[in-house]
């Protein structure tokens, strides 16, 4: 909303010349309405079309017959002006509560910087800009975003020398405090501007630029979003103030997902510290593993270790929850299975059993699934057990079918568990392919929709890729989920774990 000066000169009280002299957010907060302005509060007569009826009629006919005299000037009320001013003050208190929820939706770093671009470029009226992203040391990576700039154009200003652009002389300032905006209204007519600062500026087409620093008291800075004119022009008081006040919460909001993001990646390191650091080499048999996690660290693992007498124990499974307990869990639980497997390992029932026993006595809170097969590969012969856990499914030229496995119960869901092993021979060049059920949930689909997307992907494999148990684990994520082999670290909160594990035998 623009301010449009009046004809008439109007006298208003102090009060009034302060709150048209301050800031939105300011004025509302430091002068609060005291009462109404007789104008305000007065009763309007209804007006008629042609007739103002504030103006009573002459009780003189013959006046009418007179020559009309010229109308005097408008006035304009002093509570109109208020009115105008509060109803400024409301659209822009509107307007800054619906960009600030858009960007209190984004849930990754690269979403809230495009948010805040969009969003900034309205409020200063600019039609391109970019994002320069430095956080602190150890705080986060270092990223440009652009918008409506290409990936050549953000070079192209990058070969610039940083003290001769407004974001550096911002970035490489002084390190405390909060630094101000700059503003070049008016690239061109700078005689002291960088001439390869003009000479970019002319390849891409910009007069004039607003940089805006992403820094607070609280999240210290963290970069610079700058928004580039086509013409010489620069943001009025009213824009300036209104994108000070969004800058200073996204600042605060990035801040946040710059912990987010650094507590994922510890999360995720943790992770993969409690999982095989490698595959065991035992002939006859090929292995390969994946473990893609996600944003919330999930209790998916995965095991293979070396058995007396040249047998193969593998085991995947989940524990309940998310977050750093859940990954405790699994770590205590995985080491125990392992213990359990070197002991009793030619009997899976056995090593489920005990593990069951174990997580209702330690965690009786916590439930679990998993999977345990005893493999002698020599002898082509798998023997396995599962507990409320997905069945294998083996793949080959010839053929492509899930091992039917007993129905059971997760681990610490019964008093006293219990199930059936199966047993089963996997042919010369066949893979059996062992994963959680966080990848067949991060598709999306319901269950049997989600296994038959898991059929189709394993038996799709190419012919070429049959002998590479890590060939085949890429192709079938690759075709079941998704975003592909993308790790889900930045994607939707839904996003699980998942875990596969292939054994392909000669």
């Amino acid at each position: 909303m623009l301010d449009i000066p009046s004809r008439v000169r109007v006298d208003v009280d102090a009060l009034i010349a302060a709150q048209n002299d301050m800031g939105v957010c300011d004025a509302i907060g430091r002068n609060a309405p005291v009462g109404k302005s007789a104008a305000m509060s007065a009763p309007h007569l209804p007006k008629v079309a042609g007739i103002d009826s504030t103006v009573p009629a002459s009780a003189h006919t013959a006046a009418a017959l007179a020559a009309p005299t010229p109308a005097p000037a408008p006035t304009t009320a002093p509570g109109a002006l208020i009115q105008d001013r509060l109803a400024g003050w409301v659209s822009d208190l509107t307007t800054l509560h619906e960009l600030t929820e858009r960007l209190a939706r984004t849930s990754t770093r690269d979403d809230a910087l495009h948010e805040l671009l969009r969003a900034g470029a309205a409020l200063v009226g600019a039609r391109r800009g970019m994002v320069v992203l430095e956080p602190p040391e150890g705080r986060g990576p270092a990223t440009t975003v652009g918008l409506g700039l290409a990936h050549a154009d953000l070079g192209h200003i990058e070969t610039v020398p940083r003290s001769a652009t407004p974001y550096g002389r911002i970035l490489d300032g002084a390190p405390t405090g909060v630094p101000g905006a700059v503003a070049q209204a008016d690239l061109f007519r700078d005689e002291g501007l960088d001439p390869r600062l003009r000479e970019v500026a002319v390849r891409l087409g910009y007069a004039a630029s607003y940089a805006l620093p992403l820094a607070t008291a609280e999240a210290g800075r963290l970069g610079v979003a700058v928004w580039f004119y086509d013409e010489p022009a620069e943001p009025v008081e009213r824009q300036r103030h209104l994108v000070g006040l969004y800058g200073r919460y996204a600042t605060e909001h990035l801040a946040r997902l710059l912990e987010l993001d650094r507590a994922r990646a510890r999360m995720a390191t943790i992770a993969e510290e409690l999982l095989p650091s490698r595959l065991p080499r035992v002939p006859g048999v090929r292995l390969a593993a994946r473990h893609l996690g996600g944003p919330r660290g999930g209790g998916e693992w995965y095991d293979a270790l070396p058995l007396p007498e040249g047998a193969l124990g593998l085991a995947v499974g989940s524990v309940s929850g998310s977050g750093p307990s859940a990954l405790a869990a699994m770590g205590r639980l995985r080491a125990s299975l392992r213990a359990y497997a070197v002991m009793e390992g030619e009997d899976p029932v056995a090593v489920l059993s005990d593990l069951e026993l174990l997580l209702r006595l330690t965690e009786p809170a916590r439930s679990a699934t998993a999977l345990f097969a005893y493999c002698e590969p020599a002898l082509r012969k798998v023997v396995l057990a599962g507990a409320g856990h997905t069945p294998p499914l083996i793949t080959g030229d010839r053929r492509t079918e899930f091992v039917e496995t007993s129905l059971s119960a997760p681990l610490g869901m019964l008093a006293c568990w219990e199930a059936p092993s199966v047993e089963f021979s996997p042919g010369p060049g066949e893979t059996v392919l062992l994963y959680t059920d966080g990848l067949l949930r991060r598709t999306g689909d319901p269950m049997d929709r989600a296994f038959a997307r898991l059929h189709t992907a394993a038996a799709s494999v190419p012919k070429g890729a049959r002998d590479d148990p890590a060939a085949i684990v890429d192709h079938v994520l690759r075709t079941v989920l998704p975003e592909g082999l993308g790790s889900g670290a930045d994607g939707d909160e839904d996003d699980e774990d998942v875990v596969m594990l292939a054994a392909w035998f000669e």
